[in-house]
């Protein structure tokens, strides 16, 4: 299993509309960056992620499982874009900030440290398992 990030901004799409959706999901479509559809098409059915709210809050709020791999982005009029689908696992009860993930030593070489403004980008095992900590998952996905 790998561990993820997906970065949205909750004016567009937010933890409660993911949520809202229930089992079915969604798909995480609308990524126009290179990088960041490379690591959509790396990702595979069961891998987990973290839902980030971006802007103002800036704070890793759920947890998301990847329901359906890599298949072609219906939103994309050009190019050969990709996006996954997921579906809401849980809430982070203690919503990790951006400025905690910044103060704490441990995660100083995370992607959403050196490169924040990647869409989705990977998490490590060890990044997983503290940021989870960090906001109060008691139960950590695995």
């Amino acid at each position: 299993m790998a561990y993820w990030l997906f970065k949205t901004e909750p004016s567009s799409w937010s933890w409660d509309d993911q949520k809202r959706k229930g089992a079915a999901g969604e798909p995480w479509t609308g990524v126009r960056n290179f990088q960041a559809r490379k690591n959509m098409m790396s990702m595979k059915v069961g891998d987990l992620g973290f839902f980030y709210h971006s802007v103002e809050q800036k704070s890793i709020v759920g947890i998301v499982r990847v329901s359906a791999e890599a298949h072609p982005d219906h939103t994309a009029s050009e190019g050969p874009w990709q996006c996954v689908d997921v579906v809401a696992v849980c809430d982070v009860p203690n919503p990790v900030s951006l400025d905690a993930i910044k103060k704490e030593p441990r995660l100083r070489d995370m992607v959403l440290v050196k490169n924040a403004r990647l869409s989705v980008q990977p998490v490590t095992p060890d990044e997983w398992e503290l940021i989870c900590r960090m906001g109060g998952v008691s139960k950590i996905p695995q």
